[in-house]
């Protein structure tokens, strides 16, 4: 798999599980490509969407928690984000959202159109209409046809205070490249064909978010390997961002620190990638946990609530 900069998996604080595998699935088309549990409270699940190929940079995932409080995002947070379908899709997804009772309002994000609306929990999504479908991969599920389906991330948007420093943590860290600027907003890209996209809001007074559902935990930049991950640890920590350790996520290796604007960032391998223990056909089909909690199954199994997730009919 060709190694590029950019977004590898945002992870966002979910209410309901079910309803949210319906929404990612059913509603929006994206493939479960993992259904595991949350590492640190493995009571709960993580569940993480991608496009059907399963790529770096096409994965959404969720810490669903039914009892959480509807949170309210903030300053020094991912606000929002944008999944790129390919363009031409426009009048397709127009009517899939009319279909499903999702309000969404059209809007321009730097000279791209793109439908903008909640999902479930709150989290503000942006579908963007740019570049080409990727070619239908066989014996897998579309939902929504090959022509129409995610791509991946689009990008995000970060709601700061300052973008001085930040911006040069995307930089030097993960090649991104200031692009132009409209407003308050200034677009940073790298090469990459999915995920290469963040956008910097400046905002004008520091108003705090309130943490729950709909509100992103985490922001994940891509690593080509283990090797590359420590070198970026290094880098960090001589900036003064104490780095967690290399954490092992069993599907990837992990980093993780806050930047002073707010906003935790991980830093995330592509390898081994979400076919370590699962067959491409079958990912997200079974709950899969990481081999330290396997002698945990049974307990955990009894914690989970059932869901289901929909397939094409």
């Amino acid at each position: 798999m060709n190694h590029h900069k950019g977004i590898h998996h945002i992870t966002v604080l979910a209410g309901e599980a079910q309803t949210n595998v319906e929404f990612y699935t059913n509603k929006l088309g994206m493939r479960l490509v993992k259904k595991s549990v949350n590492q640190d409270d493995p009571g709960t699940y993580h569940l993480f969407y991608g496009n059907q190929a399963a790529e770096p940079g096409s994965s959404l995932t969720f810490f669903p928690w039914p009892m959480a409080q509807k949170g309210k995002a903030g300053v020094g947070e991912v606000v929002n984000v944008g999944l790129q379908v390919p363009k031409g899709s426009e009048n397709y997804w127009k009517d899939r959202l009319d279909e499903y009772n999702i309000a969404f309002e059209t809007v321009e994000v730097f000279g791209r159109e793109a439908l903008r609306f909640d999902d479930p929990d709150g989290l503000e999504l942006d579908i963007v209409f740019e570049g080409e479908a990727k070619p239908k991969i066989e014996n897998i599920d579309y939902i929504v046809p090959a022509e129409h389906t995610v791509q991946g991330f689009w990008g995000a948007r970060m709601l700061l205070t300052e973008k001085q420093h930040t911006e040069m943590l995307l930089g030097e860290l993960f090649d991104f490249e200031k692009v132009t600027e409209e407003g308050n907003q200034t677009l940073y890209q790298t090469d990459a064909p999915i995920g290469r996209n963040i956008i910097i809001e400046k905002a004008d007074n520091a108003e705090n978010g309130k943490n729950g559902r709909g509100i992103v935990h985490h922001i994940a930049f891509r690593a080509e390997n283990q090797d590359e991950l420590d070198a970026l640890q290094q880098k960090v920590g001589k900036k003064g961002l104490n780095p967690t350790q290399i954490i092992d996520r069993h599907w990837f290796k992990s980093v993780y620190y806050r930047i002073p604007a707010g906003v935790l960032f991980e830093m995330a391998s592509d390898d081994p990638g979400y076919t370590v223990d699962e067959e491409f056909e079958h990912l997200g089909e079974k709950l899969i946990l990481p081999p330290w909690l396997e002698s945990k199954r049974d307990r955990i199994e009894q914690m989970l609530p059932d869901i289901e997730a929909a397939s094409a009919s």
